[in-house]
């Protein structure tokens, strides 16, 4: 049986994945430092481990002699993941996962980049064409393991593959993320702040992005791959939908907010790899993800009251 390991199991992406790995007849092993969710498929076992402690990966690693590992774990909080340093212990974490990983006998990899790895001043993303020339500590960092993954899956028999995600929303967002705010703010009654809005993106709903890096992991297909829908979407009518879905047009402030001089007016991405040498295409629509992100925040303001 095919056995995986997921790291970051119980964060934004990573608890999506589980069903979806489990629906593909995987054994699952999830890491995490957090509880495992009550809505947690039951047939995932779970491990507590400290990834940052080679030790206790290399331990891991031996318990559960996984064949596949999703390595999805980042420092990520929201506001500061840009610039934090603690990014570069990741690095050092996510290499020496990587050696102990291939050690165990491990096969097939598939880790999280993102499209901050890209020179942004380009707008338009493919892995072939654009110009890795990050930005950011984070596009840094993740940029230096991406180039380390190449060479040590070229030096091993490792098959490894990189998923760059771009923008992704959904159940369970960080509250301070674009849509989360957006919804929070609106079901509260309260102004929704925002940039202009007119900046470019490329929207993609988070069961889609697990669905996109199972199918990735399932598949022989190595080196990068962007994870997104393709379909560029300006912000100010992401905005719009919600405000819209919540009865509250006129609560949306655009311009109230000063866009930061690094961020590009386009940022899309190039689906090709994903879509035709993989064949996967999204599920959701944005007004399906959206009727989903919204009803999971009235559930939780439900379950608060």
């Amino acid at each position: 049986m095919r056995r995986v390991l997921v790291t970051g199991a119980g964060g934004f992406v990573g608890a999506h994945c589980l069903p979806l790995l489990l629906a593909r007849g995987y054994e699952v092993h999830a890491v995490s430092s957090r509880e495992p969710s009550p809505t947690s498929p039951r047939d995932v076992a779970w491990h507590s481990a400290d990834l940052l402690d080679e030790r206790q990966v290399e331990e891991l690693l031996t318990k559960t002699s996984p064949s596949h590992l999703l390595h999805l774990a980042w420092y990520s909080t929201p506001g500061k993941f840009w610039s934090a340093t603690e990014k570069l212990v990741w690095v050092r974490a996510s290499i020496a996962l990587m050696q102990r990983f291939v050690e165990a006998q491990g096969r097939r990899l598939v880790a999280a980049g993102s499209s901050a790895e890209y020179d942004w001043r380009y707008g338009y993303c493919s892995e072939a064409i654009t110009p890795l020339a990050p930005a950011t500590l984070y596009g840094a960092c993740k940029n230096a393991v991406r180039a380390i993954l190449d060479g040590f899956s070229n030096a091993t028999k490792l098959s490894a593959a990189w998923g760059r995600l771009f923008f992704l929303y959904g159940p369970h967002e960080h509250p301070q993320r674009l849509v989360a705010s957006i919804v929070r703010s609106i079901m509260a009654g309260q102004p929704a702040v925002c940039t202009h809005g007119r900046q470019i993106r490329d929207f993609l709903f988070v069961v889609d992005v697990a669905d996109a890096l199972v199918t990735i992991l399932d598949s022989s297909l190595t080196g990068p791959v962007n994870v997104a829908s393709g379909k560029p979407l300006a912000v100010r009518d992401v905005v719009t939908s919600i405000a819209a879905k919540l009865g509250r047009p006129e609560l949306p402030q655009f311009g109230a907010v000063e866009l930061h001089a690094s961020e590009p007016l386009l940022l899309v991405a190039d689906v090709t790899r994903l879509s035709r040498e993989l064949g996967w295409a999204p599920k959701y629509t944005l007004d399906a993800g959206l009727d989903q992100t919204i009803e999971s925040w009235r559930e939780r303001a439900r379950g608060s009251a």
